[in-house]
């Protein structure tokens, strides 16, 4: 039969669907200026359908530490950037497509990038 920690996992996914799915409605713009005030270093793009954050470290490893750890949450939350990375410099823009804007996933991502840059 299956391995336990693949029915447990299985059983973690399916808990999380229904958050996830309202995570995905668009934000109106008076909660996404509240959420932007709590979130360092990240700004409103022009268009103002994604938010982007450019993020310095002392050198290449802990850059690509940074894009590890945030790569293996962008997965938790099936929520992905648009970002690049030359050398020891990270640019990451955030928007939910299908959605047309930003969601809550958008700031969740954001809040977790903070913390793994900081660490």
């Amino acid at each position: 039969g299956p391995r336990p920690g693949r029915r447990r996992r299985g059983a973690r996914n399916a808990a999380l669907h229904p958050v996830t799915a309202m995570a995905r409605e668009p934000l109106p713009a008076d909660a996404v200026a509240a959420a932007l005030m709590d979130l360092d270093g990240w700004s409103l793009d022009a268009d103002g359908g994604s938010i982007s954050r450019r993020f310095e470290f002392r050198n290449f490893s802990e850059a690509f530490g940074f894009m590890t750890r945030a790569a293996l949450a962008a997965e938790k939350l099936d929520h992905h950037p648009d970002w690049s990375n030359v050398y020891r410099t990270v640019d990451v823009t955030l928007s939910t497509h299908d959605a047309g804007g930003l969601t809550e996933l958008d700031f969740e991502l954001a809040r977790r990038m903070n913390r793994y840059a900081e660490d």
